[in-house]
């Protein structure tokens, strides 16, 4: 498969989602091919190349989780510890959960804490410590270890480890633990120094259905850990390398043992209907496709989405970067994942079919559910399903920072069996997976993307 087709693939798809800039890494046959199409902005457009520089999202907790790795490597941090070990001023609403979250529970999302905390807490050098402050009062929606649900709290909890273990600040940690010894020269979390680079802005649709930059370009200082990290494909390719490898730089310094970056890659706890994966190892979403086990992480940003997947028995790996929201860049960079598996590996990544409409089991899920951040409203015409998710209003109203827009509203269809599973059929979601959960026979929340909502009452109710 040549680098011409690549390009010609990433250029048509690209157009086809009209997403302003993209740029797309492959390793395989143990060469890198890049394929880069667009500009970094519709309003100060400059061509998109593979040192570009594109806000990672949620890919950024993969280096968080790599960095707490490095401590354990070297017996500063034990993993099986409770985090009060490391951040001893840790309060939460429930005092039991305080005292017996584990390091691991954070890295795999076990920690029984919500997804997002809406708080502010400035740029400077507290800012996590802050956020950590700001913990007493956030929700739990589970017991420590009673099951998965993504957290951006816990990860920016697990920096907050970092910074007291090291004694810097999580950025330069980070930094002196992976960027400088991996040589990732074009990985960082300060704006002020990826605004003297050649970075990607985020694109939103606007109130004319045209695409506008995202004003805000990246997430607040104390989301960094869970999300604020901005790179290039040609780095993240050679982040990938990295954990496809033994540990080993590129100039042959030992930056991990291999037993722990294998270790990263080892099932921790199982994912339930989950299109993410089938389960978590320490960060890492493993998915078995086509019988082909897959490692990978993906992010979202104000308009703008990134993708990580390697294959390790396959020595393959791909990143997508793109800068247009709600669905397109979502969409290009799940198109491009699919097409690289199949076209370069011969892996073939299929959709589940859902079920015929069935109105008594609609009516069993239709509702409001919600999370600290998020409200998802599951609603049905009596022919189908849908389900619109949409930023709180509370939340919109308590910030003056731009948030990403709400999404419309989106098809949904249940899946065979007795799981109460679902699948996104529509829209900006199609293709993810989720399920609803039940007590006593009811009904009473729901979890999209490895994040999960309580079920509201009704007025009615």
């Amino acid at each position: 498969m040549s680098q011409n087709t690549l390009q010609q693939f990433v250029d048509t798809t690209a157009t086809e989602f009209g997403v302003p800039g993209v740029a797309v890494g492959v390793w395989v046959g143990g060469r890198e091919i890049y394929a880069c199409h667009g500009v970094t902005s519709v309003e100060n457009p400059l061509p998109v190349d593979k040192n570009t520089l594109f806000v990672l999202g949620s890919v950024t907790k993969t280096y968080t989780a790599t960095a707490l790795m490095r401590l354990v490597a070297e017996g500063r941090v034990d993993l099986d510890a409770p985090v009060r070990r490391y951040v001893p001023e840790l309060v939460l609403p429930d005092e039991r959960a305080a005292a017996e979250i584990t390091v691991l529970q954070l890295l795999n999302h076990t920690a029984g804490l919500d997804w997002r905390m809406s708080v502010e807490t400035g740029e400077g050098d507290d800012a996590l410590a802050a956020y950590v402050a700001n913990m007493a009062e956030s929700e739990l929606i589970a017991p420590p270890g009673a099951g998965a649900s993504y957290s951006q709290v816990g990860y920016n909890l697990a920096g907050r480890i970092i910074e007291k273990v090291t004694g810097l600040t999580y950025e330069r940690a980070v930094a002196s633990l992976l960027f400088e010894p991996l040589g990732l020269s074009h990985s960082s979390f300060a704006t002020s120094d990826v605004m003297t680079r050649r970075f990607a802005v985020g694109h939103n649709l606007g109130e004319d259905g045209t695409l506008a930059v995202a004003r805000q370009w990246k997430d607040t200082r104390a989301n960094n850990p869970g999300g604020g990290g901005a790179s290039s494909v040609a780095d993240q390719l050679r982040w990938a390398r990295f954990h496809l490898g033994d540990g080993r730089a590129e100039d042959g310094a030992q930056v991990l043992p291999a037993e722990v970056l294998q270790r990263m890659k080892e099932q921790t706890v199982e994912l339930r209907g989950s299109t993410l994966g089938d389960a978590f190892g320490i960060c890492w979403f493993l998915r078995d496709v086509d019988g082909v086990r897959t490692v990978g992480h993906g992010g979202s940003a104000n308009g703008q989405f990134a993708e990580l997947l390697i294959v390790p028995e396959r020595d393959f790996a791909v990143v997508a970067l793109s800068n247009a929201g709600p669905d397109g860049g979502l969409a290009f960079n799940q198109s491009v994942v699919r097409w690289a598996l199949e076209h370069f590996v011969g892996v073939v990544d299929r959709d589940p079919e859902p079920l015929p409409f069935d109105e008594a089991r609609a009516r069993e899920v239709v509702g409001s559910y919600e999370n600290d951040m998020m409200r998802l409203i599951i609603a049905t015409n009596g022919t189908g399903l849908t389900i619109e998710c949409m930023i709180k209003p509370e939340i919109r109203a308590a910030t003056d920072t731009e948030l990403p827009p709400d999404l419309p509203p989106a098809d949904l269809g249940l899946l065979a069996g007795d799981t109460d599973e679902y699948i996104v059929t529509s829209g900006a979601l199609k293709g993810q997976r989720g399920f609803f959960t039940r007590d006593d026979n009811a009904v009473v929340g729901v979890d999209l993307a490895g994040r999960s909502s309580k079920r509201v009452p009704a007025a009615s109710e």
